[in-house]
């Protein structure tokens, strides 16, 4: 209905001051998509982590769920702010993401740190595998990725630390 409202319109002609390359556009993409998948990946675990320090986890997943929401929102707003159309479908999510598939039947509290802190570490990864290239061209979105970031390496850590041995576990924290 609306496409027979605009026949007869002149054409609109926008005219931003900055418009994303095809590079950037693929970059914001990819985290699009791993933001997507962690969130889904997190909905996942909070409703099938069993075992010791469950209420802990269960809500800490949460957490990471409202992150991986809130930071999917904001890239793909961002993406549409510079003229390129974001795409979490699920088929699209299931094709690219970089993030390793998580269990579909209940899982104990100490696989689930593992696998849902590897996969907080997947999306980092991708954050900081593209920073260089984004900043270069758009240090707009380069900030986000840096709020990205923070919260998920923070995220990851506090997870993870369930898990961890003092003075045992990889990497080594460097002591000064």
């Amino acid at each position: 209905m609306s496409d027979v409202l605009h026949t007869n319109a002149p054409t609109h002609v926008a005219r931003p001051a900055f418009q994303a390359s095809e590079q950037l556009a693929t970059h914001l993409q990819q985290l699009l998509v791993d933001l997507t998948d962690l969130h889904l990946q997190g909905k996942q675990a909070h409703w099938n982590v069993v075992g010791l320090n469950f209420r802990d986890l269960h809500l800490a997943l949460d957490e990471v769920v409202d992150a991986a929401r809130e930071f999917s929102d904001t890239v793909a707003e961002r993406m549409r702010a510079i003229y390129v159309t974001p795409d979490a479908r699920a088929a699209t999510v299931a094709e690219l993401t970089s993030l390793a598939p998580f269990p579909a039947a209940e899982v104990n509290t100490a696989e689930t740190v593992d696998l849902i802190s590897g996969a907080l570490y997947a999306v980092a990864g991708t954050g900081r595998r593209i920073h260089d290239e984004v900043d270069a061209e758009d240090p707009t979105s380069a900030d986000i990725i840096h709020t990205v970031l923070e919260r998920l390496e923070q995220l990851a850590w506090m997870i993870d630390a369930e898990n961890r041995v003092a003075n045992k576990s990889l990497p080594r924290p460097i002591h000064r």
